[in-house]
């Protein structure tokens, strides 16, 4: 008997490449696809996933908010994800939310398949220098970059940060997440004081340079 996966990307041509992928397996094929987490959350239950994939970021909820509900809705439910952002700032918040993988796009291709696999076997899957940097935390040594003041934001905040840097106004950042102006405002003080900024410029111009850096932007 096949293996079922629920697909979840915003991008309709990256969704249809892993689907192409999963479905050329003889174990394993695509049950559901969603271009959302919300539209994500509304089709698992009847989909009967034995594991997702989703990205990180798309419109209303990121994808480790979906890695979150999931939890909490559907706990033996394992998640992996694939996504653009840079694993030494992303991967370890994917894992302490829920998810049990982290692959990164430009790497992707045929390891989304492995990586199905092991995590399909129980296992968990990031890449060789994602696994060297977590054995580094927990042997109490420091990775080579760690120590970014981006690293100290929670992931609320890093997502607001992330929209800035794509020069999203305050009322497009609350459209997307699906929350308040005012609750941007409030997020956008926190970051400002995270990162040890004054004006409201520097916040813009620091978000802006760690977008394109990213690229994201």
């Amino acid at each position: 008997m096949k293996r079922k996966i629920f697909v979840v990307d915003d991008h309709a041509v990256t969704r249809k490449g892993y689907v192409f992928l999963i479905n050329e397996e003889p174990d394993l094929e695509v049950c559901g696809e969603a271009a959302s987490a919300l539209e994500a959350l509304d089709k698992i239950p009847g989909a009967a996933p034995e594991l997702v994939i989703t990205d990180v970021t798309m419109e209303g909820l990121s994808g480790l908010e979906l890695v979150k509900h999931l939890q909490q809705q559907h706990p033996d439910l394992p998640v992996l994800i694939i996504s653009m952002h840079d694993e030494a700032l992303y991967a370890d918040r994917a894992l302490r939310a829920g998810a049990r993988g982290y692959l990164m796009k430009n790497e992707a291709g045929p390891k989304v398949v492995d990586a199905v696999r092991r995590i399909l076997r129980g296992g968990r899957y990031v890449s060789e220098a994602m696994s060297d940097r977590i054995l580094a935390q927990f042997s109490g040594q420091t990775p080579k970059g760690e120590g970014s003041p981006v690293e100290q934001l929670s992931d609320r905040e890093l997502e607001v940060f992330e929209h800035l840097g794509r020069g999203l106004k305050t009322s497009e950042i609350a459209e997307a997440m699906l929350i308040s102006p005012n609750t941007v405002e409030s997020y956008r003080a926190r970051i400002k004081e995270k990162l040890g900024l004054k004006e409201a410029n520097e916040l813009l111009r620091y978000a802006m340079q760690y977008a394109q850096r990213q690229g994201l932007a």
